[in-house]
């Protein structure tokens, strides 16, 4: 690959654990160097020697990026994302390895460094768009664009100790949001102010993907990463672990997780239940049969509910919750109760239409009960599996040709006429 952008080859980053004894003064120090030996004696070996004081954060991590690409970074907390980043822009230096940068670099890492609370929105606009590298002809160009994005007009002249954190952040990544790099590292900047706020984020990403720049792009957002990044890399625990297509590395990262793939099964022992009937598995399968924990929107759906009746005779119906952001999406429950007059294994099935959630992350709840007389309650589990919505924008639906984010949880595609009035 002679055309990239960036080249790693086996980086590796160790850090040492462990309590900060701080700064000694000369007495100290001499206490210090005169006593060692002994604790040495007493001790056995010395804290610094012990190998669980280190921790790498990266090793052997190798990959190149194509000018032009845009790649997600997926892992968990501590898999090393964040430290591969600061390695590449020069902030830390790998402990071995290294790696080869072609091109001007700016990166969204730590959003806000370098403002300074005394001065006015309007300075330290100019201050930290110096510090990340913009010309003051380009700051000067780009600063009324910059203002509106964050939505801070009203107190750019104002000291910004005097903002709230959520303006203060806001206004830091409309700074950084607008430099033209080649290379744009950006480190989970959709965290970053309200949701409204969010959206425009994402929006800005879009755009700066479209531009034929080269961007790494970390993110814990998968809809967000397999919308953006048509290639993502996996982390965990400092390693590269998986490299390609990004359905299908968010696909493995999801199903990696314990219980929050698009699958989920348990022994009948340790299954949520009661004697008269335990849940089994519960699976949300593609049109071909194959479990999904990362969908396209305009995919459709099936959910296949498994369980174990212990009890001959017994009726109930099963019902499915979708969560996302902290909200019930939709529910669904099947119209009539079954009775099964043997004991063991079955299951139930749902169909989800394509083209009815927007794009996100939701969570599955799990209800089966007998509603005839006093309702009895068999199965009722929060947060089964979990599965990514995105669009693609390859095929059609609700969003059309629309770019930028819908509000909503649902996102039926709906018939549209228009009609001239006679």
């Amino acid at each position: 690959m002679s055309d990239f952008a960036i080249k790693a080859e086996n980086l590796g980053k160790l850090y040492r654990t462990g309590q900060f004894v701080g700064y000694r003064n000369l007495q100290e120090n001499l206490s210090h160097a005169l006593l060692s030996p002994f604790r040495r004696f007493r001790d056995g070996s010395t804290q610094a020697t012990k190998p669980d004081n280190y921790i790498w954060a990266l090793k052997d991590v190798s990959f190149q990026v194509r000018q032009g690409e845009v790649v997600g970074i997926i892992g968990r907390n501590g898999a090393g994302k964040t430290t591969l980043l600061r390695i590449l822009t020069r902030i830390t230096e790998p402990t071995e390895g290294g790696a080869e940068i072609r091109g001007r670099v700016s990166a969204l890492l730590e959003v806000g460094t370098g403002f300074h609370p005394e001065l006015t929105g309007r300075e330290n606009v100019y201050l930290n768009g110096a510090i990340l590298g913009m010309k003051r002809y380009e700051i000067k160009r780009k600063f009324d664009e910059i203002v509106e994005f964050s939505g801070v007009e009203k107190f750019i002249d104002t000291p910004l100790k005097r903002y709230s954190s959520g303006m203060q952040v806001r206004l830091a990544f409309s700074v950084a949001a607008h430099l033209e790099p080649e290379i744009l590292l950006v480190d989970e900047v959709l965290a970053v102010g309200d949701a409204q706020f969010q959206k425009k984020c994402l929006g800005k990403m879009e755009n700066v993907s479209k531009e034929g720049r080269t961007v790494l792009f970390v993110s814990h957002n998968m809809a967000a990463i397999n919308r953006l990044c048509p290639r993502a890399i996996l982390l965990d625990n400092g390693r590269l672990v998986q490299d390609g297509h990004s359905v299908s590395v968010t696909n493995a990262y999801l199903n990696g997780e314990a219980g929050v793939g698009g699958q989920r099964t348990w022994e009948l022992e340790e299954a949520p239940g009661t004697d008269e009937l335990r849940l089994t598995s519960i699976k949300l399968l593609k049109a071909d049969g194959t479990p999904a924990s990362v969908v396209e929107v305009h995919e459709p759906l099936t959910l296949r509910i498994g369980y174990h009746i212990g009890q001959p005779g017994l009726s109930f119906r099963c019902a499915a919750l979708f969560f996302t952001q902290g909200v019930c999406a939709f529910s669904t429950i099947e119209p009539s109760e079954t009775r099964q007059e043997q004991i063991g294994d079955y299951f139930s099935e749902v169909f989800i239409p394509p083209n009815l959630l927007a794009e996100g992350e939701y969570t599955v709840g799990i209800t089966i009960f007998n509603s005839r007389g006093i309702k009895l309650q068999f199965v009722r589990v929060r947060d089964t599996i979990t599965f990514q919505i995105f669009d693609p924008m390859t095929e059609p639906s609700a969003r059309g040709d629309y770019a930028e984010n819908l509000a909503g949880v649902m996102r039926p595609l709906l018939k549209w006429k228009s009609l001239f009035r006679e």
